[in-house]
């Protein structure tokens, strides 16, 4: 048993303390992210290369997230894991800056990615021991807020810091200084809530978890195939806009400035999104952000040459990326008992991970490669066939069945 907050009462010390984490953690992360596309091209490397380093990222991002989850199922205190998963992200993140090889730069950023990803279900968790189920959607909307705000202060920071003449390198290095205030924000603002020190562990694992959760994963995993990283999306407005690379500055700022406004749109739709899915079934708002995501791919394949069809894109991109990151979690933390909680998060987040690493790589190599459409199309339909999918699984709920 957890020690729950009164009924009522759902913005706690450890609600505002796991946003401001998120917050700062993003600031910083976004700040690499913003300028590694430009820091890549500045050294000869290509779409391919980033591709690489974020399909590598991705895939170990992937097992990070299950073993978060896993570890989280047998543990009682997940805070100080959380937290230590923060400290690595900021470490591996700010590495990046130290080196030029693609091997290198790839190494620090999947280290930065295994922390990140290892503390995504134990912060999740802690989030929803924090509120009532009927709070979940606002939530866990509150805090892809707090994420999304992060990533639209990161890049314009970096804009800002590029624009002013700063190198790519200490763009980078300089992510450590948010990112190491969000583990101390972690730390010292939340909490385990357990009852009693005194209570024996829970052992929940001879429960399996519930059949309904593996079919919602599925669909998950599915239209995850389609969503590569948003990383890509300052490459393409970098191309779009002019000569993506040191002697462009203006160029450069333009395509992180569009990317940091399309944050902005994601964090204004989160707390809606959740919002409407403690109001509605749940998985009929993630039908609704994931046919938003195949329509954005379907633009992205055919902006080339179209800046404002780019440019749509990318906005609407902002919209379904908060109802999707949004609902899956809130949903999930709804079909499942507190005690799967902390697993089931973490399988949910290694199928996403799985699905945008081979994204990221299919994506990279296709546009290498000179295949504009193609790269966009083969993601849209997998999207297509994951909102299919969920479809098919609302159909199968029970009438007044959760999610």
């Amino acid at each position: 048993m957890t020690a729950q907050p009164a009924k009522g009462h759902w913005v706690t010390r450890g609600v505002l303390g796991i946003v401001l984490a998120t917050f700062l953690s993003d600031f910083g992360h976004e700040m690499a992210t913003a300028t590694l596309p430009m820091y890549l091209v500045a050294v000869g490397a290509t779409a391919a290369a980033l591709g690489f380093i974020e399909g590598l990222a991705d895939l170990l991002y992937s097992l990070s997230k299950f073993a978060g989850g896993w570890v989280g199922h047998h543990v009682r205190r997940k805070r100080p894991l959380a937290t230590l998963g923060f400290v690595v992200t900021a470490l591996g993140t700010a590495a990046i800056a130290l080196t030029q090889s693609v091997a290198a730069m790839a190494s620090a950023r999947s280290a930065a990615w295994v922390g990140r990803g290892f503390r995504g279900p134990l912060r999740d968790f802690m989030l929803a021991d924090e509120v009532e189920p009927r709070y979940f959607g606002r939530a866990y909307g509150v805090e892809r807020a707090a994420d999304m705000l992060g990533a639209v202060a990161g890049p314009l920071v970096a804009a800002l810091l590029i624009w002013q003449g700063v190198d790519f390198r200490t763009v980078i290095l300089l992510s450590i200084i948010p990112a190491t205030l969000a583990a101390a924000s972690f730390f010292s603002m939340t909490r385990d809530r357990l009852a009693a020190a005194s209570e024996p562990v829970v052992k929940p694992a001879s429960r399996r978890l519930p059949g309904k959760f593996w079919l919602f994963t599925a669909g998950v995993g599915i239209f995850g195939v389609g969503d590569f990283s948003r990383t890509f999306l300052i490459f393409l407005a970098a191309a779009a806009f002019g000569e993506a690379s040191g002697s462009a500055p203006g160029a450069i700022s333009l395509a992180v400035l569009l990317y940091a406004a399309h944050n902005v749109i994601s964090a204004l739709a989160a707390y809606p999104a959740g919002w409407l899915g403690d109001r509605r079934p749940k998985v009929y708002v993630l039908i609704l952000g994931y046919g938003l995501g195949v329509a954005t791919n379907v633009m992205l394949a055919l902006s080339h040459g179209l800046t404002g069809l780019l440019v749509g894109a990318i906005a609407l991109s902002g919209i379904y990326i908060a109802i999707q990151e949004t609902i899956e979690k809130a949903a999930v933390a709804e079909m499942l008992p507190q005690d799967q909680r902390s697993l089931g998060l973490g399988v949910l987040a290694t199928a996403n991970a799985v699905g945008d690493m081979i994204s990221s790589i299919g994506v990279g190599l296709l546009l290498a490669a000179g295949f504009m459409k193609g790269a966009f199309l083969v993601p849209a339909a997998f999207g297509a066939a994951g909102t299919l999918w969920m479809i098919a699984f609302a159909r199968r709920l029970r009438p007044g069945a959760a999610v």
